[in-house]
């Protein structure tokens, strides 16, 4: 805007030096005067000051150039102002910045909001076990646990079943680092669960449980525990859920063979022994799983499971009321036909085009196998139409297909030859 003032003011400025020289041209006299008022008008002075006035502007321009040009090579007008522009905008553009982080700072205040009220809620659980008789308990192992619910003055703590196995004694260590004493109400083998009971005075915080329903992989975790004891009591490790639906073989009477086949979340946070039976939360601190086991290979890092939470809250639930998972009930004692020994092996006969089954090694009795009249040595090959090759194969057909009280059909080979036996189903038996 200088720039076009100036050169407005040097029109303005030749116009009037135009003005002037007209002036002074038509001084010669008044009879002069008269005579050039008289004849008619001329374009030679209007030419002639055109003419200056062109001549004029071309010489204010050139110098406006030159001008301009010195500001330019002196920095008074820089040559960057585009540049400063463009960060202005830049500069402009990460006003909103701020709100970006303030989301991610919130979200991460929320977590870590969560977090701390979750922790309250995971407590350390030890467990004692007496080397002799003429020694007091001791601590042989510890483990983590949530408590989930509290009535009636009692709370209720749930934990993995192999964190309490064997114990004499169990002591839950709260977030105070109060130690009280715990009893056992229930355990599960085969789903790895426990619930305690302790008294609820001194317990402050219960733990949100959420569901495991809706999870996908990729999901933020937490996991919290007391990873190699309380020494790292309410350790937090964050991470993602790895996979889903995840079918991990375990072996519950410790003879080397699975029998059972566990569902699982995948999470590469870090569990640690010590870890088991801690929360594994979502990011709005809501408690999804219940962290059980990992992979504990050299070669192998960051593959940790934990039991969904939707399937253990009916297994908490019997535990707690019952002290028990109530099952169906056969009444048998079963092995792979690997697991026969050679001197009873001439003992079982099975056409060649049958392939794997169960021996029936033993038939309690009074059972519904007794009552169907099995056998030992019969070989079962299939329980309502579908086959059975191992133990695993039987027990979660019945445990997840049928109900106390069911009937169903077995497919057998006794002597080599083909039967069917139908039997119901009934409760175990404490």
């Amino acid at each position: 805007m200088d720039r076009n003032d100036n050169d407005n003011n040097q029109e303005l400025e030749e116009n009037t030096l135009d003005k002037q020289e007209q002036k002074t041209e038509a001084s010669p006299g008044i009879a002069e005067t008269a005579r050039q008022n008289a004849k008619p008008k001329q374009e030679k002075p209007k030419q002639k000051s055109g003419f200056k006035t062109l001549m004029s502007g071309i010489a204010g321009g050139v110098i406006s150039a030159v001008i301009v040009a010195l500001l330019f090579t002196t920095n008074i007008i820089p040559l960057n102002q585009q540049e400063e522009s463009d960060s202005a905008s830049s500069e402009g553009n990460e006003q909103t910045a701020p709100e970006i982080a303030e989301t991610v700072a919130s979200d991460n205040s929320n977590i870590a909001s969560n977090m701390d009220e979750v922790s309250k809620a995971v407590v350390g659980v030890i467990n004692k076990q007496q080397q002799s008789v003429w020694t007091q308990s001791k601590q042989a192992g510890a483990g983590s646990g949530i408590i989930y619910k509290e009535k009636d003055g009692k709370a209720y703590v749930v934990t993995n079943q192999h964190v309490v196995e064997g114990a004499e004694e169990v002591e839950v260590v709260l977030n105070s680092d109060t130690r009280i004493s715990a009893k056992v109400l229930g355990t599960d083998s085969f789903t790895d669960l426990a619930v305690l009971q302790v008294d609820g005075k001194k317990v402050n915080t219960i733990a949100d449980l959420g569901s495991s329903k809706n999870l996908k992989v990729g999901d933020t975790v937490v996991a919290i525990g007391n990873p190699l004891g309380m020494n790292f009591a309410n350790s937090v490790t964050k991470g993602i859920i790895s996979g889903l639906d995840r079918s991990v073989s375990i072996d519950t009477n410790g003879d080397g063979q699975p029998d059972w086949v566990t569902e699982v979340i995948q999470t590469d946070a870090a569990i640690n022994p010590g870890n088991s039976g801690g929360a594994l939360i979502n990011s709005k601190g809501k408690v999804i799983g219940i962290n059980s086991m990992k992979i504990a290979k050299t070669s192998v890092e960051g593959i940790g499971f934990s039991i969904p939470i939707d399937e253990a809250r009916p297994i908490m639930k019997q535990l707690e009321e019952d002290g028990e998972v109530a099952r169906p009930f056969i009444g048998i004692s079963t092995a792979s036909m690997g697991q026969v020994p050679p001197q009873y092996r001439d003992q079982i006969q099975l056409p060649e085009n049958v392939e794997g089954g169960m021996v029936v090694a033993k038939v309690q009795q009074g059972s519904p196998a007794s009552k169907a009249e099995l056998q030992q040595f019969d070989v079962i090959t299939k329980i309502n139409g579908n086959k059975i090759t191992s133990i695993l194969d039987l027990r979660k057909y019945l445990y997840n297909e049928t109900k106390i009280g069911e009937s169903v059909e077995l497919e057998i080979y006794r002597d080599g030859e083909p039967q069917k036996i139908s039997l119901e189903l009934v409760k175990r038996e404490k």
